[in-house]
């Protein structure tokens, strides 16, 4: 999220909770895409990790781009800690740990999302180059402690970090240490959310393992293809997962506001100070029961910032996002909005993605989630591994995204840009297997050439690769 909510408008009804989320509905001609990604700034010389202050700081670098773009700096406390776009264009804002993250705008069609990705890709070298700074494409940085990583001067991350070791083993390690690509989808009514809901959470672990790419921590092999997945199992479990009782009968807006009232809060901004409420549910500060914030109640802007620190594996706000995948090189970051536009966008694919997963119980849906982050492609549900699963999934997507007939100036659809994870799932080698099989071999049990490899530059269209022998075959 680029920046809170300004919004001060008082709630006085929960009704008005249930509005906010039906204020998304929007027919299907003006559905749109978003796509954000994140990616972990450092030194080219040395490769540490960038901090905020100095001339070659990443403070330095948001200067930068906002000279470069002419978008509006977000300021706290005097510090730049993002950009926006005020024609209703993207974001840039930070992670805890100085992760670089853009807010792609809304746009009709995913050849509109690598266009902005190249366009971003582009600027931020031109500012980024000449202060010493690259970025890396993986999900979890691959060689720094906790220690080693710079904390950005944002109130929230304040309270979050001081929250998140009471309630989960890899709180930090999230904040600090992670990257996501996210894809950003409409829906038409309360039913179209439901069931492209349903369908999305039982299919994120396809799209994990897809993605995976956080084989290492501090140098070595952690055991996982992606631990940035493994992560969020032990991070806070009251505000992630994958909501079984989406599943249930009586399932829409009503029934998420009451979960969102009940997961505990972090803070409430007033102005520009934040104010810790860690612990305490939205439900008591509806209330007027909040012990730091006695008698006040809360506003819109309080609901939707309350919102955006919810983290089950697909998030409502007016749009459902998919939170279950690894940020990687440039050129798989629109394999995602391809998997899921494909998937959701067609109403025979939506139906053909609801008939792979509606026979599905809760605990084999929570198994699958729980395998995938080691097993990657490997994992089974059923009587299917995830390999068969995606095939099928991608096999869904693409006549969907045919059916869709959007099509780029070289009259190409937009399932050209699911070739990255067709290719995955041919070899049924992730990712994070490929990394794994360097290490092994060409790196010398070395994560050194990391950066070398998965740095965004101008070949960031054309993915790291590795010839797979037949016995890597699974």
């Amino acid at each position: 999220m680029a920046r809170d909510q300004l919004d001060m408008t008082p709630l006085r009804s929960r009704d008005e909770l249930v509005a906010w989320f039906e204020a998304g509905c929007k027919p299907p001609s003006e559905w749109r895409m978003g796509t954000e990604h994140e990616k972990t700034p450092f030194t080219l010389e040395g490769h540490r990790p960038v901090p905020y202050e100095g001339p070659r700081g990443i403070g330095a670098l948001l200067e930068g781009m906002k000279l470069l773009l002419g978008w509006e700096p977000i300021m706290e406390k005097g510090n730049i800690i993002g950009l926006y776009d005020v024609t209703g264009g993207g974001a840039i804002s930070l992670e805890p740990g100085g992760q670089f993250e853009l807010s792609g705008a809304p746009v009709e069609n995913v050849h509109q999302t690598q266009s902005e990705l190249m366009a971003h890709l582009a600027q931020v070298r031109e500012i980024a180059t000449p202060l010493g700074i690259g970025f890396l494409g993986l999900g979890m940085t691959p060689s720094w402690s906790r220690a080693d990583i710079p904390v950005m001067p944002k109130g929230r991350y304040k309270i979050m970090t001081n929250y998140m070791p009471k309630v989960g083993q890899y709180g930090l390690d999230m904040m600090y240490r992670t990257c996501t690509v996210q894809t950003n989808l409409d829906f038409s009514s309360e039913a179209d959310m439901v069931k492209k809901l349903r369908v999305s959470l039982a299919l994120q672990p396809v799209a994990t393992a897809l993605f995976a790419n956080s084989p290492f921590t501090e140098g070595k092999p952690n055991g996982f293809l992606s631990f940035r997945s493994e992560i969020w199992r032990d991070t806070d479990n009251a505000r992630a997962g994958m909501m079984p009782w989406a599943f249930e009968d009586g399932m829409g807006f009503e029934r998420y506001v009451d979960y969102a009232l009940d997961v505990p809060m972090y803070f409430v901004k007033r102005d520009e100070d934040y104010i810790d409420v860690s612990g305490s549910s939205f439900r008591a500060f509806f209330d007027g029961r909040n012990n730091n914030l006695p008698g006040e109640r809360p506003t819109l802007s309080d609901w939707a910032n309350h919102l955006s620190t919810i983290f089950p594996e697909v998030r409502l706000k007016r749009y459902l996002e998919m939170r279950g995948s690894d940020g990687g090189p440039w050129g798989r970051l629109p394999a995602l909005s391809a998997f899921w536009a494909g998937l959701l966008y067609d109403d025979v694919s939506l139906d053909a993605a609801w008939d792979l997963v509606k026979h599905w119980t809760a605990p084999e849906r929570q198994s699958l989630r729980d395998d995938v982050p080691r097993f990657g492609l490997r994992a089974h549900v059923r009587d299917s591994s995830v390999r068969e699963l995606a095939r099928a999934c991608l096999d869904i997507a693409r006549a969907g995204l045919k059916r869709r007939k959007k099509y780029d100036a070289k009259g190409s659809d937009e399932a050209v840009y699911l070739a990255p994870l067709e290719r995955i799932v041919r070899t049924g080698v992730t990712p994070a297997e490929e990394m794994l099989a360097k290490f092994h071999g060409l790196w010398g049990h070395s994560v050194s050439d990391v950066h070398r490899e998965y740095k965004f530059d101008e070949d960031a269209f054309l993915e790291p690769t590795l010839p797979v022998a037949s016995d890597q075959l699974v």
